[in-house]
């Protein structure tokens, strides 16, 4: 058998810079370790995190710490088969990512990642997962301004039946 040929070096350069760009403006970065996954379920990983509008890249270690590391953030050291998840909305990512663990024996496992610039581990993507996302966290916000006027109307009508009863 014929050794597989290694990538030169400005292919590696290539790749650092493609996900360099592609973590440009995101809000977080999570390791995955994704064993265990077949083709089948990795693709179908693959579609439902861009059909979230996140990026999926598969891509060796060193080249993926060099890259965050040159993006001026400070990566941790990753171990064994790694998965990167850059994305621009955290949260719909973290959501994501625990529904279809959730749905296949807990694979792909978070190893950690970077949100806002700090280092996260599995627990806190779990909890971010838990979060409402922006257009949930808007509706949720625009029911609460919508009870103030109708629990005013409410009370202005109570007072009115209170004062007819009285006459």
């Amino acid at each position: 058998m014929k050794a597989k040929p290694k990538a030169k070096k400005a292919e590696k350069q290539i790749l650092v810079d493609s996900l360099k760009a592609s973590m440009e403006g995101a809000q977080a970065l999570y390791y995955t370790d994704f064993t265990g996954l077949n083709v089948k379920r990795m693709t179908e990983l693959r579609r439902r995190l861009r059909k979230a509008g996140v990026d999926y890249v598969v891509i060796k270690n060193t080249l993926a710490l060099r890259a965050v590391n040159e993006s001026g953030l400070v990566a941790q050291r990753l171990k064994g088969p790694t998965g990167v998840v850059v994305a621009k909305d955290a949260i719909t990512a973290a959501k994501v990512l625990s529904d279809f663990a959730k749905e296949n024996d807990q694979k792909p496992a978070v190893k950690g990642g970077i949100y806002e610039g700090n280092a996260v581990d599995e627990a806190m993507v779990k909890k971010l997962a838990s979060l409402p996302n922006r257009e949930e966290a808007l509706s949720i916000f625009a029911g609460y301004l919508n009870s103030i006027p109708m629990m005013f109307a409410l009370a202005l009508d109570a007072r009115k039946a209170q004062l007819e009863g009285s006459n």
